[in-house]
């Protein structure tokens, strides 16, 4: 009976270890998200990492777009990343394109990368064009 109690707690000592260094894997980006009032939930990360996406590179562009006034949830950045698209370039093009007063949406910007893909080209080129 002993030996009973033994494993449980040992089962429970290993998820509860587990969990621990899940929570500090990413604890320090989700915390920078939070303060830069751009949160995205640890679960969300989680599930970023499980899908092969850099956190980070999410989580970055998504303060930087939120700072520069532009709104915009971790979900549709994750999308265009798992499109093959370059996240950063998009960003960038849509606070050039705010700034500018050019009226560009999360998805033509995506869908304008997606398309010069290969090019040599970026989105935010074609947003400098237009300016």
């Amino acid at each position: 009976m002993e030996s009973l109690y033994l494993v449980g707690f040992a089962v429970v000592a290993v998820i509860g270890f587990i969990l621990v260094i899940v929570f500090l894997k990413f604890f320090t980006t989700w915390l920078r998200a939070r303060v830069a009032s751009a949160p995205v939930s640890i679960g969300k990360m989680i599930g970023m990492s499980l899908r092969k996406v850099p956190v980070g590179l999410i989580v970055d562009n998504r303060i930087t777009a939120v700072k520069a006034g532009i709104d915009i949830a971790s979900d549709p950045l994750e999308a265009h990343y798992l499109a093959g698209g370059d996240v950063g370039q998009v960003i960038l093009a849509l606070i050039a394109a705010d700034k500018a007063g050019i009226g560009l949406d999360f998805n033509r910007a995506c869908a304008i990368d997606l398309a010069t893909k290969g090019t040599g080209k970026t989105v935010l080129e074609a947003v400098r064009t237009s300016i």
